[in-house]
């Protein structure tokens, strides 16, 4: 406060005037004024452009009449040493404001207000900097839950091809994203049985998001999330297996068949589930992949370009199967080529050779166990491994995979017949994905 007092004295003529810009920023605290409801209100009153940025905003500018002026940067520039002096807001000439007339840091982050005034500083201009500051400062220190429940209505709004790039901005706004700043969609498919809803929040809420904006919302038997930060280039992919890996189920989990159980469940009596997994129950303490959801994430986008990104995601989510908890989670990027099988026709997928071998296989007394195996044996580097995801012993394991050469006819001991069953066994994923 020493600091004001001492600019409130050098304003002796308009001390009044002062005090009611102090009156003015504690009205808009008060009434929990958002961010660009605080820079537009300042710009009303110092009669010029204002701009404020964060690190969790990005930059955001205002025109006197309180019309939105473009921003340069949708997020903070890299930031200067601490001995230096931070960078000044640059002037934008093409929004018809004028230069930086004057500006105050926020925190150590980077983050300031500004104001742009054409011509020299007004007499007031220090003590309406200083009164945004402080106010930007109680707007950022409030407490806002990062990861909230969306309308759906909102939701379909910004990820539709035919709406407006004016409806989706509006769209984006009201659920609490920047449309200049990027975001990543994610699809999200529970098990069966299970609340699509609780599912996804129950996963964004695990996934240690940070300091991400997230938006969730059901979209029929899928979940759609909206995530955006300043750091969005980086995928939550690595945090969401995470989280399914570190969280066992309650839900009675899935084994594959030992030797000689022909009728396709375990010696507890569980039946033997569709995909390789690590996991038998969450009684025994293991992790229960066939409870867990499947989820596909899209890339980083422009917010207004959000419906890309969840295009991505429900591709990659078409890739996802029961698993591990690499299985469950597709990152779009991480697909690369593979992709490509996507555009092939599911009729086309179903009536393949090599699929219809897999459906017989399935159909059979230890199918499912036998896919299993074969899902494990081609994605591991060795026997020993595939046992040890199987909860095998590893010479079982050399029975099976020799059994499944004999029935399929394929080498899979050799890269060819391996590479065979790995692309028989994603095309069977896509024609057969929900």
């Amino acid at each position: 406060m020493k600091g004001l007092l001492l600019q409130l004295s050098a304003l002796d003529a308009d001390a009044e005037s002062a005090v009611r810009v102090i009156a003015y920023f504690d009205a808009l605290v008060a009434a929990r004024a958002d961010v660009a409801s605080l820079v537009r209100a300042t710009a009303a009153l110092a009669e010029c452009g204002a701009g404020l940025e964060t690190a969790d905003t990005g930059r955001v500018r205002y025109r006197q009449d309180g019309t939105p002026a473009p921003s340069e940067r949708s997020a903070a520039p890299e930031q200067p040493e601490r001995s230096e002096q931070p960078e000044q807001p640059a002037a934008d000439e093409s929004a018809g404001l004028g230069h930086v007339s004057g500006w105050m840091r926020l925190d150590d982050d980077g983050g300031r207000v500004w104001l742009e005034r054409p011509g020299p500083p007004r007499p007031l201009d220090e003590i309406v900097l200083e009164r945004m500051a402080i106010a930007a400062r109680a707007i950022g220190t409030r407490v806002r839950p990062s990861l909230h429940i969306a309308d759906p209505a909102l939701v379909e709004l910004v990820l539709s091809d035919r709406e407006s790039a004016e409806d989706r901005a509006r769209a984006l706004r009201l659920l609490g994203l920047l449309p200049d700043v990027a975001v990543r969609a994610v699809a999200i498919s529970p098990p069966a049985g299970a609340d699509v809803g609780v599912q996804a929040v129950a996963l964004m809420a695990r996934g240690r998001l940070g300091r991400r904006t997230v938006r969730v919302a059901v979209l029929g038997r899928m979940a759609a999330v909206l995530i955006q930060d300043r750091a969005v280039a980086a995928s939550p992919a690595s945090d969401l297996r995470l989280a399914l890996a570190e969280r066992p189920s309650s839900r009675t989990g899935t084994t594959v068949p030992q030797d000689g159980e022909r009728d396709g469940t375990s010696p507890g009596g569980r039946q033997a589930g569709a995909g390789f997994d690590r996991s038998t129950s969450a009684s025994t303490g293991h992790w229960d992949a066939a409870a867990q959801p499947r989820v596909g994430i899209g890339g980083p986008v422009d917010g207004l370009d959000a419906r890309v990104s969840w295009r991505q995601a429900r591709l990659a989510l078409r890739f996802a199967a029961p698993g591990s908890a690499d299985a469950l989670v597709v990152d779009y990027a991480e697909l690369g080529s593979v992709a490509l099988l996507a555009d092939v026709p599911v009729d086309r997928l179903r009536s393949d050779p090599d699929v219809r071998a897999l459906d017989v296989l399935a159909q059979g007394p230890a199918g499912p166990g036998d896919i299993a195996v074969l899902e494990a044996y081609c994605q591991a580097t060795s026997l020993r491994q595939a046992a040890a995801v199987l909860h095998l012993h590893h010479s079982s394991v050399a029975v099976r995979v020799a059994n499944l050469e004999d029935v399929l006819g394929w080498r899979l001991d050799e890269p060819e017949g391996r590479f065979r069953a790995r692309l028989a066994l994603l095309a069977r994923r896509l024609a057969t994905a929900p």
